[in-house]
């Protein structure tokens, strides 16, 4: 495996997290998002959704960094609870404090890939690393480690004003609630994802099984946030809210999904502002989602119909990461 090797500075140590390093290292990943974007990105859900995640052991997939003083200045993860061909790794340090740790994390993160890549019987993974365009030295390191440039995704956001109200919908539009305690609703509605993003280059099916167990993982659900679009009484269309803004007051759009013969009908718009409608009556200020700027099915064009704009623009690069040796 092609691996640059970053050695620490004297007297930093890298060890593995626990949830009790949760505040660490949020206020790390902050510090982080601020010197990126503008403001902060990451709440106290997320790291902890990360560290208790399906298919993640914190004491073999990821590192924290900590200086000569003490103070946590990186930490690293991976990502893959499906157990899929594609792994997503992630690297972050305190802008001031910790880039001499961003290259021997990203190492150990590589190391660990190889690893996991033989323990799942596979001859190589696919990895997939996120930057700012401003993080010009990750940049530099991730393309020095064999990553090259992928592709762009884009944050975007609405304003909620509180006066947000259900929308009317079509003729034979009907939205309503998912009913989480059902399961062949439920898996009704995770195969409307599947379906609806199968056309979409580089996209990997997720098992039923798996999507339970992932959904299992999360700190908390809010299910009156979960839709599903049906016309003239055939399901088409879902949209899969998450609580991952709930900190920062925003409701969040983790997937919107309408079949493709469906397409162009007013379904993914009238999910849209159903779900903006309920985030406004729980007193959210703002919704978000993110968005692939390659996606075929001009998913951007939509969000922009609707009033999402957006915030910030990231970068994706890939590189394939060999088996370790057995």
């Amino acid at each position: 495996m092609r691996c640059v090797t970053n050695d620490l500075p004297a007297g930093w140590t890298v060890g593995r997290p626990t949830l009790a390093d949760g505040p660490e290292i949020l206020a790390m990943v902050q510090a982080s998002d601020i010197a990126a974007i503008g403001e902060p990105d990451f709440t106290s859900d997320e790291v902890r959704a990360i560290l208790t995640g399906p298919n993640f052991d914190p004491s073999e997939d990821s590192w924290v960094a900590r200086d000569d003083a003490g103070r946590l200045i990186g930490w690293t993860y991976l990502q893959n609870p499906a157990r899929r061909d594609r792994e997503y790794l992630e690297v972050y340090v305190h802008p001031e404090h910790g880039l001499p740790a961003q290259g021997a994390l990203l190492d150990l993160a590589l190391a660990r890939i190889a690893e996991r890549a033989r323990a799942y019987g596979r001859r190589q993974l696919t990895v997939h690393a996120g930057a700012i365009g401003s993080e010009a030295r990750y940049i530099g390191l991730l393309e020095a480690a064999g990553f090259r440039f992928l592709k762009r995704s884009a944050r975007m956001t609405i304003p909620l004003t509180g006066e947000e109200r259900w929308p009317e919908l079509p003729p034979g539009l009907t939205i309503r609630p998912v009913d989480h305690d059902d399961d062949l609703q439920m898996r009704l509605f995770q195969g409307i994802i599947e379906a609806a993003f199968a056309d979409v280059p580089g996209n990997l099916p997720t098992p039923y099984e798996s999507y339970r167990d992932m959904l299992a993982a999360l700190p908390s659900i809010a299910w009156d946030e979960w839709f599903m679009a049906e016309l003239d009484g055939v399901p088409v269309g879902a949209l899969q809210s998450s609580d991952q803004g709930v900190e920062d007051n925003e409701g969040w759009v983790k997937s919107l999904a309408v079949l493709k013969e469906h397409r162009g009908k007013g379904v993914g718009g009238a999910l849209l502002r159903t779900a903006f409608a309920t985030y406004a009556a729980k007193g959210r200020t703002r919704a978000g989602l993110g968005v692939d700027l390659t996606n075929p099915t001009n998913a951007y064009r939509l969000y922009e119909s609707v009033g999402l704009r957006p915030a910030y623009e990231a970068d994706i690069y890939e590189r394939i990461v060999t088996a370790a040796a057995g």
